[in-house]
């Protein structure tokens, strides 16, 4: 359960898992486990870079100069019915070491994401004319915990300047435990093109682009747990992301309408640092900064969504649809 919420700490990029299953992994040798554990990780980081690329805006009409907005944001990130990403297909053709346990050569394993449990491996070899044999169990997902989302929140800044621009920042105030930092920021920009119109006053809708940059780093630090002999063991985990996008709302005094169209790259780097000395199976040797793991994400996003004005207090919601599709809410205070 610790790993789970480890997910959860750090935005559900699943850094965790390494605590419970990071000595399995490295004893079936430094080839297998980075090859495994690009396939596990690969899921959540792609919706880990969606969820942080979303919340960028909650109109299409910039605010005027000095006019500016405080928000809380939240993202929900969904894979309930996301299959093919809570699964991979395991084929020990492609590795040097790794075996099934039930004699099989291939099938599904879980993502973690996934809820696939009691998949049995092994590794084996001779050692000196010796039979040495490790068996483990594979890791489940979030999904097994009945979690069928990734979270991710912020607090973003809005002000207007000249000419229908708006720059934006956001950032998440940093949390540092004894094992655990995490923080994020980013900045975007907003031109709303309708400004431009002499008609502005009076049009109904306004139309803009908005470009924003996030990223997000998080550590987790494991040496004090005695999973697996070292030092200095820890996780360095960066995603950053770049979301395009053309904007389109109503210009209402109340109740507003928006919606847009975008396109999001991204890219996540899951560092495994430190000193592991393998103990166990017929592959015991000592590793330095066994592996780097990284994702590269794109993909066309849309979105709709409504904002309600109520004097100072604002409150939108919005659903972005894309490979991982994600609910946006915000809570904002401002003045235009």
């Amino acid at each position: 359960m610790k790993r789970i919420v480890l997910i959860l700490v750090l935005c559900s990029f699943s850094l965790g898992m390494a605590q419970s299953n990071l000595n399995d992994l490295l004893a079936a040798g430094l080839n297998d486990a980075e090859r495994y554990t690009t396939s596990y990780l690969a899921p959540v980081t792609e919706a880990g870079v969606y969820s942080i690329s979303n919340g960028w805006y909650n109109s299409a009409d910039a605010k005027p100069l000095g006019g500016f907005e405080i928000s809380i944001v939240g993202n929900l990130t969904g894979f309930k019915n996301k299959d093919d990403k809570k699964s991979f297909t395991l084929d020990t053709a492609d590795y040097e070491n790794l075996q099934f346990a039930d004699g099989s050569t291939s099938r599904q394993v879980s993502t973690a994401l996934g809820d696939i449990e009691g998949v049995d491996v092994f590794v084996e070899a001779d050692v000196n004319g010796t039979s040495v044999r490790a068996d483990f169990e594979l890791p489940s997902g979030l999904a097994s915990e009945d979690l069928n989302f990734v979270p991710s929140g912020y607090i973003q800044a809005s002000v207007g300047l000249i000419k229908g621009t708006e720059v934006k920042a956001r950032f998440l105030p940093k949390i540092d435990t004894d094992d655990v930092k995490i923080g994020l920021y980013g900045f975007g920009v907003q031109h709303d093109f309708t400004k431009h119109l002499p008609a502005d006053k009076i049009l109904p809708v306004a139309i803009s682009a908005v470009i924003g940059y996030t990223r997000l780093s998080g550590e987790y630090d494991f040496t004090d747990t005695d999973v697996i002999a070292g030092e200095n063991q820890r996780i360095d985990a960066k995603f950053s992301s770049w979301n395009f996008s053309a904007v389109v709302s109503t210009k209402l005094p109340v109740i507003n309408f928006y919606g847009g169209l975008g396109y999001i790259t991204g890219k996540s780097d899951t560092d495994i640092l430190g000193t592991y000395v393998v103990t166990s199976g017929p592959f015991q040797t000592t590793y330095e900064d066994p592996f780097l793991i990284t994702n590269n994400v794109s993909g066309v996003v849309g979105n709709i969504g409504t904002k309600l004005k109520l004097g100072f207090f604002r409150i939108n919601a919005d659903y972005n649809i894309a490979e991982f599709s994600t609910f946006t809410f915000g809570l904002n205070f401002g003045f235009r």
